[in-house]
């Protein structure tokens, strides 16, 4: 089995510093806050960013400094959101792929999201996949229903995504995959040959998804992004907080947390 590989979600694009008091708002935060989860033992860190104002934004400037302050201070995998919020148009939530990062989210499916719904039409998935094809980003393949998978292999079929793939199952959202570990199991079990995954729970659902995941041999993904609490009621101390609790559960569990370099080896950015 491979070691664990660690994704911290800094910041989102729906938190707002009332929900959350110690999110991270500017370049220097966002980069400080990533620094300090690559010590706790994250590897990937997934970047939304934010304006100067505190609203989400796909400005390829403000990722190109947040980007460079992280290069500053650590040796994380940047690995950056095409998502954006809901809403943001396809061409503003393609722009920070011209930055070239190591690895960026394709999410490839339609879902209702709460009350709103987060549009992924086909012409808009594969536009995505084939500039991510185009300059040398590796896709983290973003499902919200188990549907999903059966798209990204479509992708792979029409030459726009290369194998071996790289799943992120995001589970309990209101309108996706539930929050269960019969969910996740569902869709550990339904996975293509070869292909790698992790799991992103939602608020309640992330401890116990994540702790399963590290038992199934796959990957974790936590953070401020999917959930602000540490305990019932008790919000969390910093992103690094959350990871750090990751880190530990998998070494007891006797899995070694994998550094950077080795999850650059693991997912096959690196020859």
């Amino acid at each position: 089995m491979d070691k664990l590989i660690i994704t911290a979600a800094l910041v989102g694009a729906e938190l707002t510093p009332e929900q959350m008091p110690h999110l991270p708002i500017s370049p220097i935060q966002i980069a400080e806050a990533a620094a300090e989860a690559r010590e706790a033992g994250a590897s990937i860190v997934h970047l939304h960013v934010r304006d100067t104002e505190g609203r989400p934004t796909q400005d390829i400037d403000v990722f190109r400094e947040v980007i460079s302050e992280i290069k500053k201070r650590t040796d994380v995998i940047c690995q950056i959101s095409t998502g954006g919020a809901v809403g943001t148009p396809i061409e503003l939530r393609a722009k920070p792929l011209d930055l070239q990062p190591e690895m960026a989210t394709l999410t490839t499916g339609t879902v209702n999201f709460g009350d709103e719904v987060f549009m992924n039409e086909p012409p808009s998935i594969e536009f995505l996949a084939a500039r991510m094809k185009q300059l040398g980003v590796k896709p983290e393949i973003e499902c919200f229903d188990v549907g999903h998978m059966s798209n990204a292999l479509r992708l792979v079929k029409k030459g726009l995504v290369d194998e071996p793939l790289y799943f992120d199952f995001v589970m309990g959202v209101p309108g996706g995959i539930p929050g269960t570990v019969q969910d996740l199991m569902h869709c550990a079990a339904s996975l293509p040959a070869g292909a790698q995954w992790q799991v992103a729970g939602i608020g309640r659902a992330e401890l116990q998804l994540a702790a399963v995941a590290v038992v199934l041999g796959g990957n974790v993904r936590v953070g401020f992004e999917d959930n602000i609490y540490y305990s019932r009621g008790v919000l969390a101390e910093s992103n690094a907080q959350l990871v750090a609790r990751i880190a530990r559960i998998s070494r007891e569990l006797g899995r070694e947390v994998a550094t950077p370099t080795e999850a650059r080896k693991i997912i096959g950015l690196t020859t």
